[in-house]
């Protein structure tokens, strides 16, 4: 598969919600990028799927945004800690929280720095 991305992603594990009408699914980042982020899941959706999605920052503040899913990988849950599975969003918009998502990627790129 070719790597579309514009931006570097950027390895973080943070909790969040997500499902196609309210977030309601409990997982985890693996990684995020301005454009997006990837959640490791063996619970996924199809690609072009829109999903409402709720973040907690490090910092504990709030993002609700809307993103599509690029691509998914379904992976069994017993091998989802040794195979990647999950799904590729990009985001779509942001309902609440925008600059707190992006004050996160500034920090996780002046980290490589």
């Amino acid at each position: 598969m070719a790597d579309n991305r514009t931006q570097p992603r950027h390895r973080k594990r943070i909790q969040v919600r997500y499902g196609v009408e309210h977030p309601s699914r409990i997982a985890f980042t693996e990684d995020v990028s301005d454009e997006g982020f990837f959640i490791r899941s063996a619970l996924v959706q199809k690609p072009g799927t829109i999903l409402q999605v709720e973040m907690i920052t490090p910092e504990g503040e709030v993002v609700l945004l809307e993103g599509r899913i690029r691509w998914a990988k379904k992976v069994p849950p017993n091998l989802l800690a040794r195979v990647k599975g999950g799904m590729g969003i990009k985001i779509r918009s942001f309902h609440q929280g925008e600059e707190a998502y992006r004050r996160l990627c500034q920090t996780l790129r002046e980290r490589l720095a």
